[in-house]
């Protein structure tokens, strides 16, 4: 891993530092998880270092309208990072995915290889990057408020893990990143075989009725298997199993009650932040009545 150390203007911490690449939608509709991403990496000795002038990664339209876009508006991105010369942390699993595409791109072109391909470091998404064991062993010795008790499961989604031959995803069937770090919190990892299935991605709006139909059985499924909230690190997932919630249950008259939180804001409660029931409480399925329930707020 080529990324740095620096210390903080104090000169106290040692932090590790990497190029973050936060992509647009953190900057609106998932304002949630940039502010919880921002909380905790302070409290993992991780300085994210935003690329200056970023431009939005084509996703999720691109790809699908110009396939020569798609891959140059990543590729701009990729030639900050490696200015840079750090890893690069992507917190959003379709910017990661197109992120990756580009790379994948350029590495297959033969004036690519004398002009960098992967010079700039390794693409991370977060969520893997953040349960390398280095930082789950920050976890373990930081762990201020255990998570005993609450029954959750990872739901990955599709986009960074597959396809492998874009994401170099060894585990991109049943991957388990979510799991090690429940387990670190001490929260209680449900096994389910659903964990990478597609929730309708952004086809929110073109066909909701397809969204209701994934969707839905992803809930059943989380709930027959025992679960109490969904764990994701995708806000395009997040905002389609949240966001239609109120209108499936009503659909299907069932009062459906399944939060879908962050694993950033999970690490913030269980690190003590103070500003974690701020980020909670900015979903539309609200997580505070299944923690406090828990005790855990």
């Amino acid at each position: 891993m080529k990324s740095t150390k620096s210390f903080d203007a104090r000169g106290l911490k040692s932090l590790m530092k990497v190029s973050y690449y936060p992509g647009c939608s953190l900057e609106g509709t998932a304002a949630d998880y940039a502010a919880s991403i921002a909380g905790v990496a302070p409290l993992l000795d991780l300085d994210l270092a935003e690329l200056e002038d970023w431009n939005c990664c084509g996703a999720s339209a691109a790809h699908s309208i110009n396939h020569q876009l798609s891959l140059e508006l990543p590729a701009r991105n990729l030639a900050l990072a490696r200015e840079a010369g750090r890893d690069l942390v992507v917190p959003c699993a379709l910017c990661f995915n197109r992120l990756k595409a580009a790379e994948k791109d350029q590495l297959h072109r033969a004036e690519a290889q004398t002009a960098g391909g992967r010079n700039g470091g390794k693409i991370w998404d977060l969520l893997e990057f953040l349960t390398q064991e280095s930082f789950l062993s920050i976890l373990k010795k930081k762990l201020v408020r255990p998570l005993t008790g609450l029954k959750a499961v990872g739901y990955y989604g599709c986009l960074a893990s597959r396809p492998p031959e874009i994401t170099d995803k060894a585990d991109y069937e049943n991957p388990e990143d979510f799991e090690r770090l429940l387990q670190v919190l001490q929260a209680e990892p449900i096994d389910w075989s659903y964990k990478t299935d597609c929730c309708g991605a952004g086809l929110a709006m073109a066909r909701p009725d397809l969204i209701d139909t994934l969707v839905t059985r992803l809930y059943d499924r989380a709930l027959a298997a025992g679960a109490e909230c969904f764990v994701v690190a995708c806000q395009m997932c997040q905002a389609n199993l949240d966001l239609s919630q109120g209108r499936i249950s009503k659909k299907a008259g069932k009062d459906y009650y399944l939060p879908v939180i962050y694993f950033t804001e999970l690490i913030g409660l269980a690190l003590g932040h103070p500003e974690a029931a701020s980020w909670l409480a900015r979903h539309i399925v609200d997580p505070r009545p299944l923690l406090r329930k828990k005790g855990l707020m």
